[in-house]
């Protein structure tokens, strides 16, 4: 049920996001899990896109925020206002209070405003005024941004990047990707044609199943060791967090499953580890000297390190 529920999500994406089914997958992936994805690559190549299709193929209620720098924190968390009708102070909601919500740019804005995001990543509530409100259930945030050095972008604190579960990079389609794309566009917007194939009842119940998925204590110490490893590499100066090791954990189940097994292989760890690890690295100064990105010291990490029964 849930191969076949993948498969119809996936297909309806497809209809507006061409190219890059790997990517799709992996964004589905997360969704599972339980996590964020942060989007980061150059403008027009499909990331609002990628994530507007996600929002309706899985009939989620969602909002949008477009990030600029004279975006406030109450317009994510919202505020009170005082009401002459009740004589009390009432609270309106912001964009957070959705299932789905696409963060549009999300480096634009004031490092204010992007910590407003902080409780509603980690705990999917609201606090304002002293008063703690929670999230309809499951809340998944999507993020886009422009690479760093665009007009306008400042980075993304540490630990608002370590909620990302992902961070995943789309890049330029292929040539014949590039003329689906436009010959789609050609008559109507794709996004009209997307339908709602599930809905949050049943992202639910994936998400709780996904606990099930069975990890041999083997293959638990691998991962761990992986990400033990990038705390003591040279090159690194802030390595794996231990939220770190428990995405890249419930992307390995969540990959099982789209693989039609109830059990984790090595394989799965490796599939997802630079996405889940590639972007929670702080490299030192002699990294960016020798031009070492995060992606070579993890693949580098990953040669190192083998499974258990790769050892034997």
């Amino acid at each position: 049920m849930i191969v076949e529920q993948s498969k119809q999500i996936i297909a309806e994406v497809n209809k507006a996001f061409i190219g890059r089914k790997d990517i799709v997958e992996k964004i589905l992936m997360t969704i599972y899990a339980g996590g964020h994805v942060l989007l980061e690559d150059c403008p027009g190549v499909g990331k609002t896109t990628l994530a507007v299709a996600f929002s309706r193929a899985l009939g989620l209620s969602n909002k949008r925020v477009q990030f600029t720098p004279d975006t406030l924190p109450s317009d994510i968390t919202g505020f009170t206002m005082y009401s002459r009708e009740t004589g009390r102070f009432e609270y309106r909601e912001g964009a957070a209070s959705c299932q789905l919500l696409l963060a549009d740019e999300i480096n634009r804005t004031s490092p204010k405003t992007q910590s407003a995001l902080l409780e509603v990543m980690e705990e999917h509530t609201i606090t304002v005024d002293g008063e703690t409100h929670a999230l309809p259930a499951p809340f998944i945030c999507i993020a886009t941004q422009n690479p760093l050095g665009s007009a306008g972008t400042q980075p993304l604190p540490q630990s608002q990047i370590d909620r990302f579960m992902v961070s995943l990079s789309i890049g330029y389609p292929t040539l014949e990707n590039q003329m689906k794309i436009i010959n789609a566009q050609r008559y109507s917007n794709p996004l009209e044609e997307i339908r709602a194939v599930t809905n949050a009842q049943n992202l639910l119940e994936v998400q709780n199943y996904l606990t099930s998925v069975r990890m041999t204590d083997g293959v638990l110490a691998y991962a761990i060791r992986l990400c033990e490893q990038t705390r003591s590499h040279p090159l690194v100066e802030l390595g794996i967090s231990p939220r770190g090791v428990s995405a890249l954990v419930r992307m390995a189940r969540a990959g099982a499953i789209l693989r039609e097994r109830n059990y984790v292989v090595p394989e799965d760890v490796q599939n997802v580890f630079v996405d889940v690890c590639a972007h929670r690295l702080a490299l030192r100064p002699q990294a960016r000297v020798e031009g070492v990105a995060a992606k070579q010291v993890l693949e580098e990490i990953m040669a190192k390190i083998k499974p258990a029964h790769a050892e034997e």
